[in-house]
């Protein structure tokens, strides 16, 4: 007998990353998306997952919501699916979310899915609760949650082993979500929503963000003051989000967004909070270089709150000139995992894969593992 898969997907979610918003939650966050260019996300990142599940065509039957909530990315990719329920076309809503996710939880499946962030975590959260297994498939911009899948490829692979028996079972995982307005004033504000019961593979399941601790000041100092006296002429410093890559704005004085990316060149400001398409045109006849620091407790260099470097930047600047930077506390908070990547392009992924320097202080770096 078939599996029971429910399969629910946000359209919207993600499209704020790669144009600078930090989000799309609220109507008006949306249109501005649209108007600068954003394009969707979720759609691709459903398909890519769905791909990766080939081979249990025989195995599972999905329930899906119409047109962009799931009905268009299953109808290529050769799965048995029944579609229920009634949504406007091109005008979906977070009340489309959890109305899916309470038929799909009553019609008895054995999993639910869902491609979105934390806000669509937080909806399913809010239909279902730990009533049914749940997974995330990650599309988002900011994900703090503890409920996706590393990557869209590593979500498939969960799911192909929890409906075969081959998982510890489920856990709880944390439901986390931050003040999208209070986020782009450069102050993050995280709460607790609740837990969702979540198939669990230590691998394959992203943990949920850490913050970092009061003693890590001078630790960030020196790794700032290492990559300042490494400072070419010239060169496009590209300085992603964080209170890592902060500091060396500040040792800098320099005006610099928290969870924004700015460059540098000549250890002066080009530009700050800058989006796809800038970064693309600053770095088009110029040498450059990204900084970039990981998401604590997570592991992520790209992919989760810093989409504005995409594929795109990072295929122009390329892999020889990238620099990682974290505290030693950082990188052992990891606890052996490796550094991920997530930016949607499986080339560009496998490209970051490998081993990279880690500048840790002064003149001093560690070698450490990257996966996608």
């Amino acid at each position: 007998m078939k599996k029971k898969v429910g399969l629910i997907v946000n359209p919207i979610a993600g499209m704020g990353g790669k144009v600078g918003l930090k989000g799309t939650d609220g109507a008006e966050i949306l249109e501005r998306a649209i108007l600068i260019g954003a394009a969707p996300e979720s759609p691709d990142r459903a398909i890519r997952a769905l791909q990766a599940m080939a081979g249990l065509e025989e195995e599972l039957h999905f329930l899906t919501y119409p047109g962009e909530m799931g009905e268009s990315e299953l109808i290529p990719s050769g799965f048995e699916h029944t579609v229920i329920g009634d949504i406007p076309p091109g005008n979906t809503t977070a009340e489309d979310t959890e109305r899916a996710a309470r038929e799909m939880h009553a019609a008895g499946v054995d999993l639910l899915l869902f491609v979105g962030g934390d806000g669509t975590a937080r909806n399913i959260y809010n239909a279902v609760g730990d009533q049914v297994p749940v997974l995330g498939i990650p599309a988002g911009v900011k994900m703090h949650s503890a409920v996706f899948g590393t990557t869209p490829r590593n979500a498939a692979e969960l799911i192909r082993l929890f409906l075969k028996g081959k998982t510890v079972g489920t856990r709880e995982a944390e439901v986390m979500d931050i003040d999208e307005d209070a986020f782009r004033e450069q102050r993050v504000s995280a709460r607790l929503y609740g837990y969702l019961r979540v198939p669990f593979v230590r691998r394959l399941v992203q943990s949920v963000k850490a913050g970092r601790s009061a003693q890590e000041d001078a630790a960030l100092r020196s790794i700032a003051l290492d990559v300042i006296s490494n400072m070419e002429p010239d060169c496009a410093y590209i300085i992603g989000p964080g209170t890592t890559t902060r500091e060396i704005m500040r040792v800098l004085d320099l005006e610099n967004t928290l969870i924004g990316v700015d460059i540098v060149s000549n250890k002066s400001l080009v530009d700050k909070d800058v989006n796809e398409g800038q970064i693309l045109e600053l770095v088009a006849d110029r040498p450059a270089k990204i900084v970039v620091t990981i998401i604590g407790g997570q592991g992520y260099l790209f992919g989760r709150g810093n989409q504005q470097i995409s594929d795109r930047v990072i295929e122009r600047v390329g892999r020889d000139n990238l620099i990682v930077i974290a505290t030693r506390a950082k990188l052992f908070a990891l606890n052996g995992e490796p550094m991920l990547v997530d930016t949607g392009n499986d080339r560009i992924n496998e490209m970051l894969s490998g081993y990279v320097n880690v500048t840790t202080g002064v003149k001093e770096k560690l070698v450490y593992k990257v996966c996608s």
